[in-house]
């Protein structure tokens, strides 16, 4: 509302809530990165500059000119969307109504596939009739008449067999696989509309899934019956419990036995390095040799780097150090306020460059064996293009981890990622500077909302069984926070554009090209890979003219890279295609690649020796005065909250 300024006569304020602001900003309006100006462009950039706290009220002067109406305009409709995506945990209505008016207009519109719908419900209703006329004639003994798909294991517990419940859980199969076909294969709806809504479809059918529902799951009500109810009030002090951690920002039960440098990140280093945005931390030798290329590790800053050094004995960071490899980390500052104009050229510039400008120093006159890890990996694709293009051969080669080059395929997580939904983000990280954790995990928890979601719920609440904590569910809780432009940048250029693939992601003002890279690659992908889809990652062969050895291996996202020696029920395929060898497409390939037991570790280890020198003596830690030891590992940077 308007109100005189008492500061200022003739001028107004418009109050938003909450008491006057002392300070007077002129709002310009804020052009969000990649949407009318080039990466980069912000150096110089007159912005909105981020409020310090909520948006309370904005002072006008007397007379408006037509340039602030419109920097108001465009604030009033920030500060509303970014209200909005606060209560939707970041994913735009307007994205999902978008995608259903899709669906459904074209659906009012094609009596065939109503008509085709029709008659599926007839026959899924006879079907369930039939199964319950042999169920009740022969107890136990009939088949059923439809399965649940081999990841769902909702319905595998034995009391599923038993009557009434087997009719219970194939009634819902039929009932999800009709959703399916109603959702799906609808002509003139998009494809990016029509995935959405089958995937909405899907989150819809799982909350009243018979097993979410006590009195429709046999194993609940043998469990209450067994304990007299027992399980039902741990399980609503588990609720309680968990209820308060999170609205306290707690982790999660048991999170806090997994202590960064006491039980966890614990191979002994020092940090080398440290700018406004990582930390270097470079691993003591635990042989009397080392090759002569250090190994220079890029983690993804959506997370902590201690993924790859979690327990000393599923540390990969440890594994490196003990197969004589001079190992090199970089961990990265959580942002925050201040860090909102960070970009992907500063990313890059200083993360992977700087980081290997102190390793040049420390082994000087050495190549580095460079390993990315999903977006770090992304990161260090794009960096050795950029190196290629300039003539840069400080690289001996490339390892990426579940990394991406190629978006057009990458699963899932695309759901999330359109022009509205990324339009909408960027409101809410104009106010705050950043794209939260929470804000993040929930769109990845739904990814995987049978194992992340349901499966808690049953196990936690229903059950009242608190599963263990590992140490890899721990490091998950240790989220971080991702920077307004550079989050920006990179669901544009790379997800939603598509510029990196195609040739048009520019680095210092020209476009990179990624078949300059050619120094040997090493690529894996994960089978159950719902961030990185191994056939997405596989697209690497596709776009560079180097020799590429792609591995494929059991596990997802997170716990098919952290897969040390000795752990049971791990394998993966392997093979090597040269620069001129002809294209495999992925099927040819992994029919191709013979399945090899155990842990790709060594057969990554063996790799990297195979591409490095004769072992040389020990190297120095740090390289005093410029790189001289800065504090003991993990360093300070992973501890900032």
């Amino acid at each position: 509302m308007r109100h005189p300024d008492p500061n200022n006569p003739g001028a107004s304020v418009i109050r938003m809530g909450g008491s006057e602001r002392a300070d007077r900003t002129q709002f310009q309006p804020a052009t969000p990165p990649g949407r009318d100006q080039p990466s980069g462009a912000h150096s110089g950039t007159k912005a909105l500059p981020l409020m310090k706290e909520p948006l309370k009220e904005i002072h006008l002067p007397a007379e408006v000119p037509d340039a602030w109406g419109e920097g108001l305009a465009e604030v009033l409709d920030r500060v509303i969307h970014a209200s909005a995506a606060r209560v939707t945990s970041g994913l735009s209505p307007a994205a999902l109504a978008e995608a259903y008016l899709d669906w459904v207009v074209h659906l009012a519109f094609s009596p065939g596939k109503q008509l085709k719908l029709t008659v599926k419900a007839a026959r899924k209703l006879g079907r369930i009739g039939e199964q319950a006329l042999k169920e009740t004639m022969t107890p136990g003994k009939a088949e059923p008449c439809i399965a649940p798909l081999p990841q769902d294991r909702r319905f595998s517990a034995p009391e599923w067999r038993e009557y009434p419940y087997s009719l219970i859980y194939q009634s819902f199969l039929l009932q999800q696989e009709w959703w399916h076909n109603a959702t799906m294969g609808l002509e003139g709806v998009s494809k990016q509309h029509e995935n959405m809504v089958e995937f909405t479809a899907r989150q819809f059918l799982d909350v009243a899934s018979p097993s979410n529902i006590p009195l429709l799951n046999p194993v609940v009500m043998r469990r209450t019956l067994e304990q007299g109810g027992q399980n039902l009030v741990r399980g609503a002090q588990n609720l309680v419990e968990d209820w308060m951690r999170l609205t306290h920002n707690k982790p999660p039960v048991g999170a806090e036995t997994y202590q960064v440098g006491q039980n966890v990140a614990v191979t002994p280093g020092r940090v080398v390095y440290r700018n406004d945005l990582i930390e270097l931390i470079q691993y003591e030798p635990t042989t009397d040799e080392v090759r002569p290329e250090p190994v220079l590790i890029v983690p993804a800053w959506i997370m902590k780097y201690y993924i790859l050094d979690l327990s000393p004995e599923n540390s990969l960071v440890r594994y490196l150090v003990s197969r004589g490899f001079t190992v090199f980390m970089i961990s990265w500052k959580n942002p925050t306020r201040e860090d909102r104009d960070r970009g992907m050229e500063d990313y890059r510039r200083l993360g992977v460059l700087s980081a290997l400008d102190a390793i040049n120093a420390i082994v000087p006159d050495r190549k580095v064996h460079a390993a990315g890890y999903c977006l770090g990996g992304t990161l260090l694709t794009i960096a050795a293009a950029a190196m290629a293009r300039e003539g840069d051969d400080r690289l001996k080669s490339v390892t990426l981890f579940a990394a991406q080059a190629d978006f057009r395929e990458a699963g899932e997580l695309t759901l999330f990622i359109t022009e509205t939904q990324v339009h909408f983000l960027e409101d809410m990280m104009w106010q705050q500077g950043y794209l939260d954790t929470k804000q993040m995990s929930g769109a990845f928890q739904l990814l995987r909302s049978n194992d992340l979601i349901w499966s808690y719920l049953f196990h936690n609440y229903l059950m009242g069984e608190r599963e263990p904590m590992t140490d890899l569910m721990a490091w998950n809780a240790d989220a971080t926070r991702m920077p307004y432009r550079m989050h920006s940048e990179y669901l544009r250029q790379l997800f939603l554009q598509n510029d990196l693939a195609e040739g048009r992601f520019k680095v210092e003002g020209r476009p990179i090209a990624l078949g300059d890279i050619r120094t040997p690659m090493f690529a894996v992908g994960t089978e159950r890979d719902h961030v990185a889809p191994w056939r997405s990652v596989f697209k690497i062969h596709n776009l560079t003219n180097t020799d590429v050895t792609f591995l494929l291996t059991t596990g997802g996202h997170n716990a098919g890279i952290v897969s040390e020696p000795g752990r049971p029920h791990r394998s993966y395929r392997v093979l090597t295609k040269t620069e001129r060898e002809r294209h495999l497409d992925p099927e040819t390939w992994q029919r191709l690649a013979q399945v090899q037991e155990g842990s790709w570790w060594p057969e990554w280890a063996s790799w990297l020796t195979s591409h490095s020198g004769e072992p040389v003596n020990l190297p120095s830690l740090g390289a005093p005065p410029v790189y001289p030891v800065l504090d003991q590992a993990p360093g300070s940077y992973v501890r900032e909250p």
